[in-house]
């Protein structure tokens, strides 16, 4: 499979304030920066979906949608960088735009080189974190892909086997819901399908209680270093993405 390889200064602003907006656009760009603006979360969506990014500076306060949601799904669908760039200022708003996923939190007004220099820090330790390159040159892309280990779903015991064999006990519900996403073979299943399959109502109840099943089981699957496998399409459902069987 053919990895897309995202420019480390490819970055997303999430602005509803056309002036700062364009501001950042121009200083960023000037400093060497591939840089797209966009004033909603809508558009983020948009963009996400069709570009690959590096980085995002949300604004919390938008129109449409929370940033700090716009944040969480970032954390748990990419391994995108997050700046959050707010005018809230008290400690509870930073530690809800940390625990939200963001790496650095900063308060308006602010001085667009303080904006620069975070953005220089985390872009400078994701370089630091890309695989040195090989003393043999370009000899490894000769080496054959090595297809990793699928997951097991073991259906009599309601065990879930990581890759390394790790067995993740399921309740029912996690088990019919896993059922569910895996019969569609890595396409996203919509939530009306998984609530129809879990013998729930469409309802706002039923729909917070497959949030908090998903939350749940995302989190037992993030487990020795694998990521949880379980992705989140926002506004439509859900998707198993990784390689599995059923015994």
């Amino acid at each position: 499979m053919n990895q897309v390889h995202t420019p480390l200064n490819k970055i997303i602003i999430v602005e509803d304030d056309q002036d700062l907006r364009e501001s950042l656009i121009k200083f960023l760009k000037l400093n060497g920066h591939d840089i797209t603006g966009v004033a909603s979360a809508m558009e983020f969506y948009q963009h996400i979906a069709s570009e690959h990014y590096t980085l995002a500076i949300i604004d919390i306060g938008l129109s449409d949608q929370n940033g700090l949601v716009l944040a969480e799904y970032l954390r748990s669908n990419t391994n995108m960088r997050i700046i959050i760039l707010t005018a809230r200022a008290t400690l509870e708003d930073k530690l809800a735009g940390y625990n939200s996923g963001a790496d650095i939190y900063l308060v308006k007004p602010v001085d667009l080189r303080e904006v620069s220099a975070a953005i220089a820090t985390l872009l400078m330790r994701m370089d630091e974190e890309l695989p040195a390159p090989s003393p043999h040159g370009d000899k490894e892309a000769f080496l054959p892909d090595i297809t990793p280990a699928p997951w097991t779903l073991l259906s009599n015991e309601w065990i879930l086997l990581t890759p390394k064999e790790d067995k993740i006990k399921l309740t029912s519900m996690e088990f019919n819901f896993l059922t569910c996403l895996i019969s569609y073979q890595k396409q996203v299943v919509t939530r009306k399908e998984i609530l129809k399959a879990l013998g729930y109502q469409d309802d706002e109840s039923r729909g917070a209680a497959l949030e908090a099943l998903v939350h749940r089981l995302r989190h037992k699957t993030k487990t020795n270093g694998y990521d949880s496998p379980i992705k989140t399409t926002h506004g439509i459902g859900y998707c198993f993405t990784a390689d599995i069987v059923t015994m």
